[in-house]
């Protein structure tokens, strides 16, 4: 397995270099965030051995247990749905949480006076019932509430609706990027939204192509995630 993780890595970055040739970008440009949920903490150093430096995981209690046998393995991302109650936690495990979504959880994290940490904004584009996220048309709101709060929100997430043909969801990536540059365009203190974390193992090369540098990938690297 540790020898697969190897080829995978090796074969995801190709696709990112080709996916990046095609769009007229650098494939420094964009960051592999290896999703690490359910993965055995050997194969997550195998990843790193490889160069990976961006870690991803979902929920806290198991990140909890693995990180801190990794400490020294790179930058740790909390993708999945935060909860208020596990607010303290999160922040003393992740550099950069991609799911603020919601005012209560944006007065949750601040009350923790957070400083040094990253927020990204996660938004349903699709407006799909099953997955969590503000909307398009209220998160320029919740940007003005993080700002407000002292919260420094560094970038956009998205998770596209999962569909055979990546190309169905194209205009969901190419939305998150429209909506950065629109609360960009706001101007409010501490709001940057320069990074697009989309894209995953099922359509990460048109998210990139969208202007991806930040994307989420799983069973790509380590295989079929393990229940």
């Amino acid at each position: 397995m540790v020898q697969l993780v190897a080829e995978n890595v090796q074969a995801v970055r190709e696709r990112v270099a080709r996916a990046c040739e095609k769009a007229g970008r650098s494939p420094e440009e964009v960051t592999i965030v290896a999703v690490t949920k359910t993965v055995p903490v050997e194969l997550v150093k195998a990843a790193a051995e490889c160069g990976i430096t961006d870690f991803g995981e979902n929920w806290v209690q198991e990140a909890e247990a693995k990180i801190p046998q990794l400490s020294q393995v790179g930058r740790w991302h909390f993708i999945g749905t935060l909860q208020t109650n596990k607010v303290k936690k999160a922040l003393s495990l992740f550099d950069w949480l991609h799911s603020v979504d919601r005012p209560r959880l944006v007065n949750a994290l601040a009350k923790q006076e957070p400083a040094g940490k990253t927020f990204l904004m996660q938004v349903n584009v699709a407006g799909e019932a099953t997955k969590h996220g503000v909307s398009v048309e209220e998160a320029p709101e919740l940007a003005r509430q993080m700002s407000a709060k002292g919260l420094r929100l560094a970038g956009l997430m998205t998770i596209a609706p999962f569909v055979d043909d990546p190309e169905e969801v194209r205009p969901v990536f190419r939305q998150l990027r429209l909506l950065a540059a629109r609360i960009r365009d706001m101007d409010l203190p501490g709001v940057d939204p320069k990074y697009l974390s989309m894209g995953m193992t099922g359509d990460f090369e048109v998210a990139v192509e969208e202007g991806a540098n930040l994307i989420r990938i799983g069973s790509a690297i380590f295989g079929p995630r393990r229940t």
